[in-house]
């Protein structure tokens, strides 16, 4: 276990054993060699991996991200671990840790994503980001992940990606509609309140991204006529989508 200054002796007591050797190594070098001892020394206090990542962070948070990455290094095939520790241990340092570990390319794109979603899923924008900010080529995949993993915060990803890509806005809320459709209203909301000018083309989308379920269909042309659409495409929206009068008047009351 980590007493108060147990960083500070151990990191001190390694430079001095490495201090004959210092002038063949670069300072980074020689930064990286003893945060690994020291890692190595808590992986073996700790039993793990995990749990050394845990008691690091704890101690010492504004570490965490650094350690990580040496982590990564050290131990790669333990990686889900080590990001589930750091991430519920230390969330505000989310979006780093995701980036670094996409740098690294410990694992793939979905599986770092859905495993950081799941450390700390009030984060889950935050992974989002930085995962689209490090892997842009797999937007796609990077939405129906998130979503899937936490679709409780499907509105908030999709409205905080979509702002950060607004030309992949379609694309965005397909794929999230697709993943989960019982979510549609909710996204649609999200997104008419961060893109009015842009009303017809979202609802259209939502609509088509359905899947025929009228139920969806229809909560979805609430939300449009609460955002202004006109109410004669309304109509023509729920006319081609096999909704009659009846159905778009009942829910629209």
């Amino acid at each position: 276990m980590l007493h108060k200054h147990g960083l500070l002796v151990i990191m001190t007591a390694l430079c001095c054993v490495m201090s004959a050797n210092a002038s063949l190594t670069t300072p980074q070098e020689t930064s990286d060699s003893l945060q690994s001892n020291f890692l190595k020394r808590q992986v073996d206090q700790n039993m793990s991996v995990g749990r050394a990542i845990r008691s690091i962070a704890g101690h010492y948070p504004q570490e965490v991200v650094s350690i990580v990455d040496v982590a990564l290094d050290t131990y790669p095939e333990s990686y889900e671990e080590i990001i589930y520790a750091a991430i519920s241990a230390q969330p505000t340092s989310t979006e780093e840790i995701v980036q670094l570990a996409l740098e690294k390319k410990v694992g793939s794109c979905a599986s770092i994503v859905k495993l950081a979603i799941e450390a700390e899923p009030s984060y889950a924008n935050f992974v989002v980001k930085a995962a689209a900010k490090s892997t842009p080529d797999d937007l796609d995949e990077i939405v129906r992940i998130a979503v899937l993993t936490q679709p409780d915060s499907a509105d908030s990803i999709v409205q905080s990606l979509s702002q950060d890509y607004p030309s992949k806005l379609v694309e965005i809320l397909s794929t999230a509609l697709n993943a989960v459709p019982f979510v549609g209203e909710y996204v649609v909301d999200a997104l008419l309140a961060v893109f009015p000018n842009q009303t017809e083309q979202v609802i259209s989308t939502a609509i088509e991204s359905a899947h025929s379920n009228q139920e969806q269909v229809l909560k979805i042309l609430a939300s449009a006529q609460h955002a202004g659409l006109a109410q004669d495409k309304v109509r023509s929206l729920a006319a081609q989508s096999g909704i009659s009068e009846e159905q778009l008047t009942a829910a629209l009351k």
